[in-house]
C-alpha cells in the first residue's frame, strides 16, 4: 500500500514510481537499495558508504547499478559522475560528519538540473528528549558527532543553486497512528521498545527538500 512508503520517499513524485531514472544514496545502508527497489523498480541506485558491512547482503549489492566503498568527510567523489542522477537521498547521515555542511556541497554537483535532493537529520530538540534504547536523545548514538539546523542545511543549498521545495519537523502521521503496532513489533522482534518508534510522534528528525535549478 501507497500509505507505508517510508517517510524519506513521500516527497519524491510518484511518476518515478514507473520511469527509469538515477538515485543516488549517501548511507546506503540498512538494506537500503532493497527498500529503495521495492518502492522504486525501475530506478538505477547507487550506494555511496563508508563499509559494505553495514546491514547489506548479497541481494542488496545485486540491486545496486554501483557501490561506491568510501569515507564522506574525506570529499573524494571524483569518480561519481557530475550530473548525472535525478535524486540525491542523505537521510541520517550528516549528523555522523564532522564536516556535513561540506559533504552536501561536494555532492550537489552530481544532481542534473532539476534534480531532487532530500536530507533528514536529527534535529536540535532531540538533544532534550529522555535518553532511550535505539536513539530518542541525539547523544544516545556514539557516533552522533554534529547537529545541523534547517536553517543551515537551506542555506547551504540555497548558496549552491537549489530552491527549496519543504523543510521543517519530520512528521509521518501514518506512522504516529500506527504507533500502538510499531512498539508491540519492535517490543517482539527486538525485545524492547525502541526509540525510533517515537520520532515522529515527538519530532526527533528535521527535513529538507529540494530542487536543484
Amino acid at each position: 500500500m501507497s500509505i507505508l512508503i517510508p517517510t524519506k520517499f513521500r516527497l519524491l513524485p510518484k511518476s518515478l514510481r514507473n520511469l527509469p531514472f538515477n538515485f543516488l544514496d549517501a548511507g546506503s545502508g540498512s538494506h537500503s537499495a532493497t527498500l529503495t527497489k521495492k518502492w522504486f523498480p525501475f530506478c538505477n541506485y547507487y550506494g555511496i558508504d563508508r563499509t559494505k558491512d553495514y546491514e547489506n547482503d548479497e541481494i542488496d549489492f545485486a540491486l545496486m547499478k554501483e557501490f561506491y566503498e568510501m569515507d564522506l568527510t574525506k570529499l573524494q567523489f571524483s569518480n561519481i559522475p557530475d550530473n548525472h542522477f535525478e535524486v540525491l537521498m542523505m537521510s541520517h547521515i550528516i549528523e555522523h560528519l564532522p564536516n556535513g555542511d561540506k559533504v552536501i556541497e561536494a555532492l550537489l554537483p552530481k544532481l542534473k538540473t532539476g534534480g531532487l535532493v532530500y536530507l533528514e537529520f536529527p534535529s536540535t530538540r532531540s538533544t532534550r528528549f529522555p535518553s532511550k534504547k535505539g536513539t530518542l536523545n541525539f547523544y544516545d548514538d556514539p557516533t552522533h558527532c554534529r547537529l545541523y539546523s534547517v536553517n543551515e542545511v537551506s542555506n547551504i543549498l540555497v548558496q549552491n543553486g537549489c530552491k527549496i521545495l519543504r523543510s521543517g519537523v519530520r512528521r509521518d502521521w501514518i506512522n504516529i497512528l500506527l504507533l500502538p503496532f510499531a512498539m508491540i513489533k519492535s517490543k517482539v522482534v527486538l525485545g524492547y521498545v525502541a526509540g525510533g518508534v517515537f520520532w515522529d510522534l515527538l519530532g526527533f528528525a528535521d527535513f529538507v527538500y529540494a530542487e536543484k535549478r
